[in-house]
């Protein structure tokens, strides 16, 4: 019998699924970028709102992942998908209809509870779907989709924001949503892990704390710490960890932390999600307001990115199978690195363009490395576990990076605007733009390319803190023959 008998025969039919069902979460992601401009225009939103319209989803999405990830090894991964899409898709539906700020953001908080059931079960399901000699392949393919929909959003959304309105990029989440539950119920079996007693007060613990720590992150730089939910958050993780120590059903399975490829990639993916988080917002924004391009060009714009990572996603999998994924993830790393000094140093288009192309490549090396190592870490019956672990370390980093780095770009961007320009117009370049004069629109435009600069020098620093981390803590790879690259160790064990 041969080897390969027992595979499902429909199972890259379930990455489609999967990739559909990624591309819905994506592109929702990245769409809102192009769409700040119309916002602010249509909605009367100011910035705190925008903030809010786009940490609203992060806020609720990242609480909940450890939640939902362990609930969907127990219930069903496809019916955690399905539900996740159909909330998500319904959420958007309700988004269209907003006619003031708060309701925006209270629909972006809905998306969050459907985002967080569903994306654990995408890459959960892609582990448990493929085995290891196609794994690799089908991880490059998962994350080309999420390249292509980092990109494809900005893209498709400024078509649509510029030839209807800003309610259309929500609208467009529906049908993806509609065709990915029907595929999934045509195409998908149903997955679970081995049936595990509940774990009630660790599913408390784990939403309020990270729920109060990602709070804490979005308003610090803003309103300073929240002195109550900082003790909140460090009280409840606390008391949580110390409860999965102690309790015979824990829903996060500790002992993770006791393998360095676990630690080394999360940690790894931490520092790249804090370095490149905030990127895109700060690339649409610099081609709109500074640059003075419409939507749909600011999202053509950003297509080199996803040309560089989609070719370098497959240069990646031909390369695993001469060096191990430490090697993949430190060099993805440097080039990365490499990027962010000429984003630095950018005068103009052309010069940006460089600089992603540069990104691409090195986010396709690292990328779907780094994940693949994460999951291999983790044993095949907990894979909804440690994917929402690793979607949570993503999630964290870019809340992080975009708390952090925004309240960087707005410091620097206000120091560096005249003190006699309005208040308006000094504490955001949209509102420069507004209001229109020559003389404070260069001036904004300068301040902002100023605060671009350092904001690029600190993914600078975060790539190769990711890289060094990368080369001290995981362990040395053989190449292996299949996709998923094992220890020399276990490649003895297993001969």
């Amino acid at each position: 019998m041969s080897a390969h008998a027992g595979r499902d025969p429909r199972r890259w039919w379930v990455l489609v699924v999967l990739c559909l069902s990624l591309l819905v979460l994506v592109i929702d992601t990245t769409v809102l970028n192009v769409a700040i401009p119309s916002l602010m225009t249509d909605l009367g939103a100011t910035p705190s709102d925008i903030q809010w319209i786009l940490n609203a989803y992060v806020l609720v999405y990242a609480g909940l992942l450890l939640t939902t990830g362990n609930l969907s090894d127990r219930y069903g991964r496809r019916r955690f998908l399905v539900i996740g899409l159909a909330l998500f898709g319904g959420a958007s539906l309700l988004a269209t209809l907003a006619a003031e700020p708060w309701q925006l953001i209270a629909a972006r908080a809905f998306m969050g509870v459907g985002g967080a059931m569903l994306m654990p079960s995408t890459l959960s399901i892609l582990i448990t779907t493929f085995e290891e000699d196609e794994r690799r392949k089908a991880m490059a393919a998962w994350s080309v989709v999420a390249t292509v929909g980092v990109i494809g959003g900005p893209t498709l959304g400024g078509l649509l924001i510029e030839r209807f309105s800003w309610a259309s990029v929500f609208l467009l989440n529906v049908p993806v949503a509609v065709i990915a539950i029907v595929a999934a119920y045509a195409l998908m079996p149903e997955r679970r892990g081995p049936e595990r007693k509940l774990d009630p007060l660790g599913v408390l613990l784990s939403t309020v704390g990270l729920t109060a720590l990602v709070y804490v992150v979005i308003e610090a730089p803003h309103q300073g710490v929240n002195v109550l939910m900082a003790v909140v958050a460090a009280v409840t993780l606390a008391i949580f960890v110390l409860w999965e120590r102690r309790t015979p059903h824990p829903m996060l399975p500790l002992e993770l932390f006791r393998s360095r490829d676990f630690n080394g990639a999360s940690f790894s993916i931490l520092l790249m999600s804090f370095g490149v988080g905030a990127v895109m917002l700060m690339l649409t924004q610099y081609l709109q307001f500074v640059l003075g391009y419409g939507a749909t060009q600011a999202g053509l714009g950003l297509l080199p990115y996803a040309v560089a990572a989609t070719v370098f996603n497959y240069v990646g999998v031909a390369l695993g199978q001469k060096v191990g994924n430490r090697s993949l993830i430190v060099a993805g790393m440097v080039v990365m690195a490499a990027s962010f000094v000429v984003l630095a140093m950018t005068g103009g288009y052309w010069s940006m363009f460089a600089s992603m192309l540069i990104m691409g490549a090195g986010g396709g090396l690292a990328g779907p490395a780094a994940y693949t190592t994460l999951m291999g870490a983790v044993p095949v019956e907990r894979a909804g576990a440690g994917s929402a672990l690793n979607d949570t370390m993503q999630q964290v980093g870019m809340a992080l990076s975009i708390a952090v780095l925004g309240s960087v770009l707005a410091g620097v961007y206000t120091a560096q605007m005249p003190e006699s320009a309005p208040t308006a117009a000094r504490e955001s370049i949209g509102q420069a733009v507004v209001l229109g004069d020559p003389g404070l629109l260069a001036a904004a435009r300068a301040a902002f390319g100023s605060a671009m600069s350092l904001g690029s020098w600190v993914g600078v620093v975060c790539c190769l803190l990711a890289g060094a981390l990368a080369m001290s803590v995981l362990r040395r790879t053989a190449p292996a023959a299949g996709p998923l690259a094992t220890t020399e160790e276990e490649s003895k064990a297993t001969a």
